[in-house]
């Protein structure tokens, strides 16, 4: 897995970087096949902005927009978000993968 972490307009601190690092290996927890992750940090007139851009293999990239006064409140919620969409779209895949409770009805009757 690939990551990119830019910041424009700020500059960021090596814990900083630390705390999105680890989270974006944590991400590895859902066993999809991530290639790359690309974080783009940038400060606005009101705030900072956090941008997540994650790939995945066969499926379409999951982008994440968060914006907030506090950019360690920005980059927390901004994983949370990242972390929500991709524990579904691992649901989505599973489910996917072992069919639907419906096809086990027809199956019992």
């Amino acid at each position: 897995m690939n990551v990119q972490i830019r910041a424009k307009d700020i500059t960021l601190h090596d814990n900083t970087k630390a705390h999105i690092e680890s989270a974006v290996e944590a991400f590895t927890k859902y066993q999809l096949d991530i290639t790359t992750v690309n974080v783009s940090v940038n400060a606005e007139k009101k705030g900072v902005s956090i941008e997540f851009d994650i790939h995945i293999a066969h499926a379409e990239p999951v982008i994440i927009n968060q914006s907030d006064d506090n950019l360690e409140a920005a980059i927390d919620l901004a994983i949370d978000r990242a972390s929500k969409a991709l524990r579904r779209l691992h649901t989505k895949v599973v489910e996917k993968r072992n069919g639907s409770i419906k096809d086990l009805e027809a199956l019992d009757a």
